[in-house]
C-alpha cells in the first residue's frame, strides 16, 4: 500500500505543479482576480476526471485478458511518463503574464480539463492500469493510489493559487524549478517501471 501511496503522490506532485494549460489558468484567475479563483480552478478536476475515468475504467477491462494489448498500454504510459519527466528536467521560469480574463473560474478551468490530452492519456495509459495493479493487491491500496493522487495534484495548485497571490517570486525562483527537476527524474525513474511491465507483458523480457 504504501508504495502505491508513494507513487500517487509523485504522480500527483507532478501533474499538480508541471506548466500546463490547468496551471497556467490557475495562474491567472489568482493574478487578475484573486486566490479564491484560482483555487476554484484547482478543483476543477474533482470534476471533469470521473467521467474519463469510468472510460479508462471500461476500456482497460475490455482488455484485461489480453496481455499484447495491455503490454502496449504499458509502453505507451512509459512514453508519456518519459516526456513529462524529460520536459520537468528543461523547465525553466512560468510565464506570468497572461491574459485578461472574465471571473468564471471554476467553468473555464473544467472546460480547460476536458480540452486538455493529458488527463486522457494519464489515465488511459497510467492512472487506470496502476489503480488495477493495486486492486489486486487489497481494494485499499487502489484506494490509496487515488488518494495520493487527487491530494496532491488538487493541493498542489491550491499551493500555486495561494503563493500566487502573495508572492510571484516562487513561480519565478530557484525553488520552484527545483522542485518540477526532482520531480522529473522521479517520473522518468516510473517511466521505466512502465516500460518494463509493458515487455515482460508482450514476452520480450522474462
Amino acid at each position: 500500500m504504501i508504495n502505491f501511496l508513494a507513487i500517487g503522490i509523485i504522480l500527483g506532485l507532478s501533474a499538480g505543479l508541471a506548466p500546463g494549460p490547468l496551471l497556467a489558468l490557475v495562474i491567472s484567475e489568482t493574478l487578475h482576480h484573486d486566490i479564491r479563483s484560482g483555487v476554484k480552478v484547482a478543483l476543477s478536476p474533482i470534476v471533469t476526471d470521473l467521467p474519463i475515468i469510468l472510460v479508462s475504467f471500461f476500456l482497460v477491462a475490455k482488455l484485461s485478458d489480453f496481455n499484447a494489448a495491455l503490454g502496449a498500454i504499458s509502453l505507451g504510459g512509459g512514453l508519456f511518463l518519459l516526456l513529462i519527466g524529460c520536459q520537468s528536467l528543461k523547465i525553466k521560469n512560468v510565464r506570468l503574464e497572461i491574459a485578461d480574463t472574465k471571473p468564471k473560474s471554476l467553468s473555464k478551468g473544467i472546460l480547460t480539463n476536458l480540452l486538455s490530452p493529458h488527463p486522457y492519456l494519464f489515465w488511459i495509459t497510467v492512472g487506470t492500469p496502476t489503480i488495477f495493479a493495486a486492486i489486486d493487491i487489497t481494494p485499499f491500496t487502489g484506494g490509496a493510489f487515488i488518494v495520493g493522487f487527487y491530494v496532491c495534484l488538487i493541493g498542489s495548485k491550491i499551493m500555486v493559487a495561494i503563493l500566487t497571490g502573495k508572492s510571484k517570486t516562487f513561480l519565478t525562483g530557484r525553488s520552484y524549478r527545483a522542485i518540477i527537476r526532482s520531480l522529473g527524474v522521479l517520473i522518468i525513474i516510473l517511466a521505466g517501471k512502465l516500460f518494463y511491465d509493458g515487455l515482460q507483458m508482450l514476452q520480450i523480457l522474462s
